[in-house]
């Protein structure tokens, strides 16, 4: 986790703007924010903001940081625009990269909470579309703040873009694991990832719906 000065970071040029308005699919999302409230004034979920989005965030929100969940892409002109920005508002920015499709790995569940629990706050958690890994990391958030299951699976929803019946439900999933340990005893969050939580089980009991699946990866052409 750091905080990167402005000076450090040289303004994206247009071969960034290029990419991340063509390649990157950046240009649809000009206009759909797929904007949330997670807790007000302590956490906040989007899609992959450009520039002036995270500024206007910023002033309105007071955000202090930002949660990347699709990780440092080099190439990719969103990643280069989305890290130059946040230098020059003065925010901790912080890769936290997670997959869409598959079980959450262990590893990267325990690094989030660390991350979750040093960063200052309000902060802004987002993937590119803001559908899935943002729905995980926020229920993820949730979780730790003691709030129930069902609470943390109703950011994986369609009102932000998820399709449960794709890939992408292994997330949801995830939680409903969880909230079957949780009902069998007490089991604070962290402890069942620890101990319980078995990702190649998750793995192998998780099926999709092909159209769903078609849907997700072939017209909406999620990440």
């Amino acid at each position: 986790m750091s905080t990167f000065p402005a000076a450090t970071l040289p303004p994206p040029g247009h071969r960034a703007w290029l990419n991340s308005l063509f390649v990157d699919h950046a240009l649809l999302r000009l206009g759909w924010r797929n904007w949330g409230v997670v807790e007000s004034g302590r956490l906040y979920r989007s899609n992959h903001p450009l520039p002036w989005q995270l500024r206007e965030a910023t002033r309105r929100f007071g955000l202090r940081s930002v949660v990347n969940l699709r990780g440092h892409r080099q190439e990719c002109g969103s990643d280069q625009l989305g890290r130059a920005a946040a230098a020059a508002l003065g925010l901790n920015h912080v890769d936290a990269p997670f997959e869409s499709r598959g079980a959450p790995h262990r590893d990267r569940i325990l690094r989030l909470a660390e991350i979750f629990r040093g960063l200052p706050e309000p902060v802004l958690i987002h993937c590119k579309s803001g559908a899935d890994r943002t729905g995980l990391a926020a229920g993820i958030w949730l979780l730790l703040q003691g709030r129930p299951p069902e609470v943390a699976l109703a950011q994986l929803s369609l009102r932000h873009g998820h399709v449960r019946q794709s890939r992408t439900g292994i997330l949801d999933a995830f939680f409903q694991l969880y909230a079957a340990a949780r009902a069998a005893g007490p089991k604070p969050f962290l402890d069942w990832v620890r101990d319980e939580y078995d990702e190649a089980a998750l793995r192998r009991s998780f099926q999709s719906r092909p159209w769903a699946d078609r849907l997700v990866d072939g017209v909406l052409r999620r990440e």
